[in-house]
């Protein structure tokens, strides 16, 4: 098993290609929260400091089960940071996490 899981990202808001906020679900002990607004800077903070945070959705009538996508990731780019789930792109870039 890999490392645990901090937090599922279940939806994104971009603006000019830079992600604003983001909708997600923390782990609280053996569970997990009910729905939360992350802003990019709380996301990176977070990140940075260790946590680990994936794209998925919650799945209906499961309470804390989840089908989990991909793990996000601080992308280091001349000087900026992005956040990505692929380590190849320019922009802070979700994939198939929909937008809201």
């Amino acid at each position: 098993m890999g490392k645990k899981i901090d937090g599922v990202i279940e939806a994104v808001r971009y603006k000019n290609g830079q992600i604003l906020l983001m909708r997600a679900y923390e782990r609280r002990g053996a569970t997990f929260s009910d729905c939360v607004l992350l802003d990019r800077k709380t996301l990176l903070e977070r990140l940075q400091k260790g946590a680990n945070y994936m794209t998925g959705a919650r799945k209906e009538l499961r309470a804390s089960t989840f089908t989990l996508g991909k793990p996000v990731l601080v992308l280091k780019q001349a000087d900026r940071e992005l956040l990505a789930t692929d380590a190849n792109t320019t922009r802070d870039e979700l994939e198939n996490v929909p937008a809201f």
